[in-house]
Parts: structure tokens; sequence; C-alpha cells
């Protein structure tokens, strides 16, 4: 399994990955983005970003990177990348299916992604990766994954899955909504042939919203990797809108409330990669000190009073506007 080569790495920041949905595309619903992007959200603009933090990110030990279809050019951006960087073979790429992007290169579409799980969605998006992508593309997963998804019982699906599989192709899901739980778990029941479908699962967790701990705890056990993304909570847990116990422990550790709420997440014992969603070189770098960042019990006792209701943390969520 190619996440064998993160589970034995030795540096820190390894077990740290960077997604590239703020990049990929010039609207997204993280905030401050208006901020970190500026005015210029061309094409070209967002490619030279995107390749300014896969270099940044690679020079600082960051060796798995994560895309989606949905995610404007994001495969595209990272395809073109690995293309200029031929020698490095040693980082694991992850790409996700199940969404179409809509909004056509704009901030004020009316839909910007459109949801399908069918085995047609399936072979028509896995063809598209696989156009930009190739043999370097490790890692396949269903894209945000609820416990009504077809994606859990259409056995047809799970066959074609399978057969990816075969040919080498790791195969995962994410997940998302207040009942990422009962995903999770009947995600853990899914098998062909005997045998598990998925390998790794890629969940939200958070200082705010951490209701999936204990089903991704259940994953790991059963030998799936655990990625988390929006550890940041969309920007919610970012300096300027953080949170005033996240803020004071942050001053407590001289470090930013980023690294704060990343490393709340990097030492769960079930945690395998950890996104950075950074938009800038400053964000990311500032992100990867969260494999520095050492919490005590009375710090963590304080940030864990910050915890949500789940329905409430995603009420909030699909409230943030498409910057």
């Amino acid at each position: 399994m190619p996440f064998a080569r993160l589970a034995t790495a030795t540096t820190p920041t390894a077990h740290i990955g960077l997604g590239l949905a703020a990049v990929g595309r010039p609207g997204y619903i993280n905030l401050g983005r208006d901020e970190d992007l500026g005015q210029n959200r061309s094409v070209d603009a967002l490619r030279a970003r995107t390749h300014e933090l896969l270099d940044a990110a690679y020079a600082q030990g960051v060796r798995y990177f994560d895309v989606a279809r949905s995610y404007g050019r994001s495969e595209e951006f990272l395809a073109a990348w690995l293309h200029q960087n031929p020698g490095r073979n040693d980082v694991v790429i992850g790409s996700k299916w199940g969404y179409t992007y809509t909004a056509d290169w704009t901030t004020d579409a009316e839909k910007h992604e459109v949801k399908d799980h069918s085995v047609r969605m399936y072979d028509r998006q896995r063809a598209e990766t696989a156009e930009l992508l190739g043999d370097r593309l490790d890692l396949y997963q269903i894209h945000s994954v609820t416990p009504d998804s077809p994606a859990l019982t259409d056995k047809g699906l799970h066959a074609r899955l399978a057969e990816a599989a075969a040919q080498g192709t790791s195969i995962g899901f994410s997940t998302s909504g207040p009942a990422q739980a009962d995903a999770i778990r009947a995600a853990l029941e899914v098998t062909v042939d005997g045998e598990p479908l998925f390998r790794t699962v890629q969940s939200t967790y958070n200082a705010l919203e951490t209701s999936a701990g204990p089903a991704l705890a259940e994953a790991h056990d059963a030998g799936l990797t655990v990625i988390v993304k929006e550890g940041m909570a969309n920007g919610r847990l970012a300096g300027p809108h953080a949170p005033q116990a996240l803020k004071a422990v942050a001053e407590e550790t001289s470090l930013g409330c980023d690294a704060v709420a990343l490393a709340l997440v990097l030492r769960q014992p079930w945690t395998g990669v950890v996104l950075s969603g950074a938009a800038t070189t400053g964000q990311l770098a500032s992100n990867l000190h969260a494999a520095v960042v050492d919490l005590d019990d009375e710090q963590l006792a304080r940030l864990a009073a910050l915890v949500e209701e789940p329905q409430t943390y995603w009420e909030r969520r699909g409230q943030l506007p498409w910057h």
C-alpha cells in the first residue's frame, strides 16, 4: 500500500499533507480567502501559486498531496508540477471522484459542484483523472460519502472499485456532514469477495468538530489509514477568527493558532495524515509547526471546551459564503 511510505517516515512533516482545494479554483468557502489570494485569480495565477506551494511543501518534507475532480483545476496543476519534477517519485498522490466542478472559473456561480456517486460518474471521472495523473495516482477516494450515499450499497460500483484496487490503486472514501461516524462504520462493512474494499478514510476532525473520532479510531484499528481534512475548520481556527481559548494557548506556545489546531489533530493516536489547506507559503510554514507543538493536560482541557454539537457545526459550515 503506498501509504506505507508515510507510515514509516521519520521526518515530522511527513504526516502533514497538502490539500489543494483552496488554490485549485477561484472560489472556496475558507475564511480570509480574499486577503490570501487577492484579485488576480486567473488560471495562470493559481497555477503558479499551486506550484509555489508544492515546491515549498516538498522542500519541508511533505509527501502527501490531495486533490479532487471538483477542485477546479487542482489535478491539472498537480499533474503539471509532477511532470516538471520527474525525480520526485517519493510523493503519494490522492484524488477524489463523485463531484463535478460547475462554477466555470467564477466565484459567484449558483452551484459550484454537483454530487453523483453512480458507476457512470465513476467511469467518466476515473478516465479524466487518468488522463491527467496517469500512473502517479496512488489513492482514489469517493468524495463526501454520507450514510444515505448509494456508494455504500452499489455492488456494481464496488466491483469496479475492486478492479482498480487489483491494478494497484488504493481505494478510499471521504466523509462530511453531522453523521460522519455512521458513514465511516457503514463503509467499514463494505467487502468484495470477502475482502474489505476501502484502505483509507478522509474525514473532518478539528477542535470544534470531534464527533467522528471514535469511528476513525475503529477504522484505524481495522487497518485503514486515516486522513484528516478541515483541521482548521475552513479558517474558523485561524488567527483572526480563532476563539479566545485557542488564541491563549497559541500565545503560550509562541506559535500560531493554526499550528496548535493542527497539533490537536496530529496527537490523536489514529491519525495517519493531517491535511494543510494553506493558500500561501507563509500559512504552510506556520501549519508545519504543528509537528513540534507540545500541549499539556491543562491546555488540552481548555481546547476541549471548544467542541460544538455536530449539527451546529455543519449548519454553520453550510452558511459560509464562497469567496
